[in-house]
Parts: structure tokens; sequence; C-alpha cells
């Protein structure tokens, strides 16, 4: 049945119309901001997961920060330390060339004595931003650990997230190594033989804490380049959940252009159909 009453025709283009032109403005929003789903009413559920890896990524690019500068700390400290090794092999090598009675053990023992404080300002400069490694206090403030933030820890979707730390003990060249009272002062090939003892003690000393503040330099470096991998892995993540991919947008945005006109031409030919009733009553 006609009716000039009700046009059943043009209600419907008109729905199809207005579907395609709604789709085509979300596609053509998608595409100018690049992003798929940027409000919540795009996709609710992917938006929260996008929402909560973005602000961990955010997270972990301040754990970077922290742990390049953990790094400056402990490789200042490690290459302080690696010096005082070779200053300890320094001295040695005055120790042993003491032992011979026809040598002058004072101006050995001023050598030493220049080369112990040369270690003592080795030590009292190794610092990085007010923390030194090889003090016995670190930072003033009777600490003995550098805690650098490493890691958080999230537990399920929405859980917990905990702060995971390394923590770097000093090595306390300041108290283990106070040559001054340490090593014998020499003065003949006895008190050269003594001092031998002494430095081989020291020396030992040293190496161990060299070792240990390189050992704890490479763990932070390689815990820097895993956080790094981390940000740009869950980065791309989000990128995949939340971007527009281009070239469907593209394809999908020529399709609606031609829903489009097709539906514009539907009511046209459904808005001339009453005028055909005409026709009847001529």
């Amino acid at each position: 049945m006609s009716s000039i009453l009700t046009n059943n025709g043009a209600m419907v283009a008109l729905q199809t119309l207005k579907s395609v032109n709604d789709s085509l403005d979300e596609t053509q929003s998608a595409i100018s901001t690049g992003k798929e789903v940027g409000k919540a009413k795009d996709n609710a559920a992917v938006w929260a997961i996008s929402k909560t890896m973005e602000s961990d990524i955010a997270g972990f690019e301040a754990i970077e920060e922290g742990l390049a500068i953990g790094e400056a700390t402990v490789g200042v400290a490690s290459a302080a330390s690696e010096q005082i090794v070779e200053k300890l092999k320094e001295i040695k090598e005055l120790v042993v060339s003491a032992q011979s009675e026809n040598v002058e053990h004072a101006t050995i023992q001023n050598d030493i004595d220049s080369k112990v404080a040369q270690i003592d300002s080795i030590i009292s400069a190794a610092q990085f931003n007010g923390a030194n490694l090889l003090r016995s206090d670190i930072d003033g403030n009777s600490t003995t650990s550098l805690g650098v933030l490493a890691s958080l820890d999230r537990q399920g979707a929405g859980g917990t997230v905990t702060a995971v730390e390394i923590a770097v003990a000093t090595v306390d060249f300041e108290g283990n190594l106070d040559l001054s009272a340490s090593l014998t002062s020499i003065t003949d090939s006895a008190t050269a033989a003594l001092a031998l003892d002494d430095i081989e003690v020291l020396l030992n000393v040293a190496i161990e804490g060299a070792a240990s503040l390189g050992a704890a330099a490479a763990r932070l470096e390689d815990q820097s380049d895993f956080v790094s991998k981390l940000v740009d892995s869950m980065t791309m993540g989000v990128s995949t959940m939340t971007d527009t991919n281009m070239e469907e947008a593209s394809a999908r945005l020529q399709a609606l252009q031609t829903q489009q006109e097709l539906a514009v031409q539907s009511l046209t030919i459904a808005n001339e159909a009453p005028g055909t009733l005409l026709q009847l009553f001529q």
C-alpha cells in the first residue's frame, strides 16, 4: 500500500544514510587522530587496558632515568676502585724493591706515602651526585647501601604494583683500605717484609671490592637494556590495540563514501515516490 502520509521507503533510506554517516564520521576521526580507540566510548575494555599499560610505560620510563643515575654512580665508584687497585700494585712494586738492604728505604717510603695520599684522594672524590660507594657512609646519612629502582612488578590486570630495587652495598675502602694504619712503614728490610704481607691483604681487599662494583655495574646495565626493550614492547602493544590501521581505514573510507552516495540516491528516489501517486488522479 502506498500512502501520502507515511513514506516507508524514505524512512528506511534515511536510517541507512544516518548509519553510513555515523560510520564515516568514526572512520574520518580515526584517520585524523590516528587512534581507533581514543576514548572510553570507542571500546571501554581496550581503552581501560591501554590506559593501565600507558601508566606502566610512564613508570618504566622513569625507572630508565633512575637506572641511568645508578649506573653512573656505580660506574664512577668502579672506575675509582680499579684505579686504586693499580696504585696498590705500584705500592707493592715499591715494597718488593725495599726487601734489599742496599736501597734507600726512606726514599721508597716517601714514594709510598705519596701513592697512599693519592689513594685517599681517589676515595674522597669517587662520588656522583653526593653518593660515594667507596666510603663507609655513602651519602652522609649513615647509608651503607645504594638502592636503585629496577622494576615495577604487577600482579594481575588491576592488581597491586610492587617496586623492585637493586641494592649496591658500599665496598667501604675508607675503612677497609686505611693504608696509614694498616701498612707498615718501611725503615729497613725487616719492616719491608712486614709491609709486603700488609700490601697483599690490602690488594686482595681492593680487588674484591672492584670486582663487586664491576658486577653491580654490569647488572644495572643489563637491567637498563631490559627496561628499554620492555618499554618498546609495551608501547608497540598499546599501539596495536588503539592505533588506527591506516590501510584498513583508507579502504573503509572509500567504501563508506560510496555507500553514502548510494544512500543519498536511494533517499532521493524514495522522496520522489509519493509524486507518482498523482498520476492515479489524472
